[in-house]
């Protein structure tokens, strides 16, 4: 099954996730086939903490893969973010 989930990176005690679509055999941190996104919990100021690619994630759905929990909570945190961003 082809699921969307995070895939840590950055440095101790300051974590980056990229989001990915990948197998959901292989490891967290492993081979993926692509990036959609990342998020940035430790975001500072003007950096960007989200940023996802709305019609690539709309896309992996509609082909049947799976949102993870964390995943599915970000992308509405995006969408709620959103409109403010536009305004």
């Amino acid at each position: 099954m082809v699921v969307i989930r995070l895939s840590r990176g950055g440095a101790k005690a300051r974590p980056f996730f990229n989001i990915v679509v990948a197998d959901k055999r292989v490891r967290r941190d492993g081979s993926f086939i692509e990036r959609v996104g990342f998020y940035n919990p430790t975001a500072r100021g003007g950096e960007e903490s989200i940023r996802i690619a709305q019609d690539r994630v709309a896309y992996w759905k509609s082909v049947g893969a799976q949102l993870s929990p964390t995943v599915e909570r970000i992308i509405k945190q995006a969408a709620a973010a959103a409109p403010k961003a536009a305004a």
